[in-house]
């Protein structure tokens, strides 16, 4: 089943740790300061291959790193561990905060591309297509292999038997997978 990422509410379906993050976004009223900047919450936890450590990422389209740098320190520089930056990736501009609340660290980021086009977000659609199509096992050899040091990009081209750069060939695989 495709899941509508756009909107967390299939986290209150999902597994314990999925309802603990929607209830930790929603207490947090992250998703509804953001709403300008057209969060979606992306990675590992929404397509259940997280490690109790991972993250909360949420990406936001930003046109103005200043300005929105200056929002996060706002919205939330008083929670725990908050830490702001901004750098250049993938040769685009991202600005990124982090904190922690209620057992989990937050990662906020945001680049001047629409949230669907960003990396973070197609990685995940193609993750969870892949998982689909290939089946449980599949995803328990993912989390295997992530729980053993590999990131979770590597960890699919591994499976998948590609070669080269684990970021850049997943994407080649987009369309492919519609």
């Amino acid at each position: 089943m495709i899941i509508d990422f756009k909107n967390i509410v299939y986290l209150k379906q999902g597994n314990e740790r999925q309802q603990l993050a929607y209830a930790a976004i929603v207490k947090h009223q992250v998703l509804e300061k953001l709403g300008d900047y057209n969060p979606i919450l992306t990675g590992t936890i929404p397509i259940e291959i997280d490690l109790p450590e991972s993250d909360l990422d949420i990406i936001c389209h930003c046109k103005d790193h200043k300005r929105f740098g200056g929002f996060l320190v706002k919205q939330f520089g008083n929670e725990t561990d908050f830490k702001l930056a901004t750098t250049i990736q993938n040769g685009i501009e991202a600005t990124v905060a982090t904190f922690s609340a209620d057992k989990f660290e937050f990662e906020i980021f945001g680049q001047n591309l629409p949230t669907e086009k960003q990396n973070a977000y197609r990685h995940m659609i193609i993750e969870h297509r892949l998982i689909l199509k290939k089946g449980n096992d599949f995803k328990q050899a993912i989390i295997e292999l992530k729980s053993k040091g590999l990131k979770t990009e590597p960890a699919f081209a591994k499976l998948l038997g590609i070669k080269g750069n684990p970021y850049v060939e997943l994407l080649k695989r987009e369309d492919n997978l519609n």
